[in-house]
């Protein structure tokens, strides 16, 4: 596999993911917002409203659990370049939530069968 593939099958699998956690978390009665909100300090794969709390979700896919569970891929200085962004979409927006959270959707893909969902509530 070129490099270039590589590159296009991470990014199918990235969105196969983004795809399956926002119907998931949409299921759960929350309402999508936005989707990749990007700015110069980083990506929101997924902004929500859950009542009256902003939640900003990373989604981590993976298609097996040889280089680690998606959970793994959460660093604190993950979580805390996440909680700035959630600031900052919020103040572009103009918008004044409640209060503030940041998720985890976890998609594991298996070659067969479902995709496996895991919802982390409040990593932050």
């Amino acid at each position: 596999m070129t490099e270039t593939t590589t590159a296009a099958a991470r990014q199918a699998l990235g969105a196969y993911g983004e795809a399956v956690a926002a119907r998931h978390l949409v299921g759960q009665g929350m309402v999508l917002l936005e989707r990749n909100w990007r700015c110069d300090e980083g990506e929101i794969d997924l902004v929500l409203r859950d009542g009256s709390t902003l939640v900003v979700c990373e989604v981590k896919t993976r298609t097996s659990l040889q280089a680690g569970t998606p959970h793994e891929a959460i660093t604190d200085a993950k979580l805390g370049r996440l909680q700035r962004l959630a600031e900052r979409w919020a103040t572009d927006r103009g918008v004044r939530p409640d209060d503030t959270r940041v998720d985890l959707v976890a998609v594991l893909r298996p070659r067969r069968g479902p995709a496996v969902v895991d919802h982390v509530r409040g990593l932050v």
